[in-house]
């Protein structure tokens, strides 16, 4: 199994991930580890729903996808692992799940968190979260869609004074 992208991006499986981000990295599988909507039947539906045919999809728990992971199920395949936030990033990480390299695609702002780029507002809690990925060898890295430059997330959140 080899992940070729595992990105944060907080809408999950939608229309700029599946017309530009799989066929950049060729994926032929999307998983999406996150909690909430594992267990929301009709927004898992409309997920899968939208995903061309040819490309597995798995949609379920961070337990149970680092469960996945550490099985041979995914040895063959090519996989975009999307994860909602920086918390389930660091949560699947600690569950085993690896990846070399992490993209911050896509974080709403709200209550408590500071715009550092057009498409991401993080908190305190999301620094902690990715300074401790970090510092366990996860490079993370902004980049909204493929012909936009990789940029280290640690420029941006200079602003933050962080």
């Amino acid at each position: 199994m080899s992940i070729v992208l595992a990105r944060i991006d907080n809408r999950l499986i939608h229309g700029q991930v599946l017309e530009s981000w799989v066929p950049f990295v060729n994926a032929d599988c999307i998983v999406v580890a996150n909690d909430q909507v594992a267990g929301n039947a009709f927004q898992k539906c409309l997920m899968e729903a939208a995903v061309p045919k040819g490309i597995r999809v798995i949609i379920d728990t961070l337990e149970n996808v680092a469960d996945i992971f550490s099985t041979s199920e995914l040895i063959d395949r090519k996989v975009l692992l999307l994860l909602e936030s920086s918390q389930d990033a660091l949560a699947i990480h600690r569950r085993g799940v690896g990846c070399g390299k992490l993209n911050l695609g896509n974080m709403h702002g709200g209550q408590g968190r500071q715009r550092v780029a057009c498409t991401i507002a993080l908190d305190p809690a999301d620094v902690d979260n990715l300074r401790l990925l970090e510092a366990d060898g996860v490079r993370v890295v902004s980049q909204c869609i493929p012909s936009d430059r990789e940029r280290d997330w640690k420029k941006l959140i200079q602003s933050l004074g962080a």
